[in-house]
């Protein structure tokens, strides 16, 4: 049975990178998105829709455990609004809100489907987790929220075959920014890291040979 990696949010930015290297792994990468991307190889599946809606996800990863064996998990999409404290309204926190929604419902699912058992689950975050900024209030309220989730898989799975790897990039080259050019220009986006090499520091310790696991990746830019 071929082993199978789910990844959200692969079709663009680093989810898309991510999907790149590992084009010539021998897994079937299945990408739960919203958007549709150019792809065209014959261990690639993709389920378009939201992953914050439980009815999508729910079908999705049932339908995916028919195609093998979901060894791998990766949840990364996730939305920004980045906007000074009185200047956000509801609508900008259900985006911010639903990259934890998915990361819930998807870890959830699968864990479910996976009878709790030989799972690597990685929840790519971001260093706003770790530290507030002026404008990313609401932003860093989610970002918080799955890094608690994250330290309580930790905890809930130490000691099993369920292993939970928490990554925290900074500020990545990627169009993540294209909304937000009053808080992030393009030229300063240029200065940021390339998300190809990012992919491939999560690649390395997700596919790693030695009988350890990462826990945690904090990735800044030099």
């Amino acid at each position: 049975m071929k082993d199978i990696l789910i990844i959200t949010g692969g079709s663009n930015g680093l989810g898309k990178a991510i999907v790149d290297y590992l084009q010539d792994k021998d897994i079937i990468i299945c990408n739960l998105d919203k958007e549709k991307s150019a792809r065209n190889n014959a261990n690639y599946k993709e389920f378009i829709g939201d992953i914050s809606y439980e009815t999508f996800v729910e079908s999705s990863i049932h339908e995916v455990a028919h195609l093998g064996n979901i060894k791998y998990l990766i949840n990364n999409a996730g939305e920004p609004s980045f906007k000074l404290p009185s200047e956000y309204h509801k609508e900008d926190v259900d985006i911010c809100f639903k990259g934890l929604q998915g990361m819930i419902l998807c870890s959830a699912n699968t864990l479910r489907v996976k009878k709790e058992q030989d799972l690597k689950i990685v929840n790519i975050m971001s260093s706003a987790s770790l530290r507030g900024n002026k404008q990313e209030s609401v932003y860093c309220a989610v970002k918080w929220g799955e890094r608690g989730y994250t330290e309580s898989l930790k905890v809930a799975y130490k000691g099993t075959s369920v292993k939970v790897i928490g990554v925290y990039p900074g500020g990545m080259n990627t169009d993540f920014y294209k909304n937000s050019r009053d808080y992030v220009s393009q030229d300063k986006q240029n200065t940021f890291m390339n998300p190809n090499e990012v992919a491939k520091i999560i690649c390395d310790s997700l596919f790693s040979d030695l009988n350890l696991t990462v826990a945690d990746i904090i990735i800044e830019r030099n």
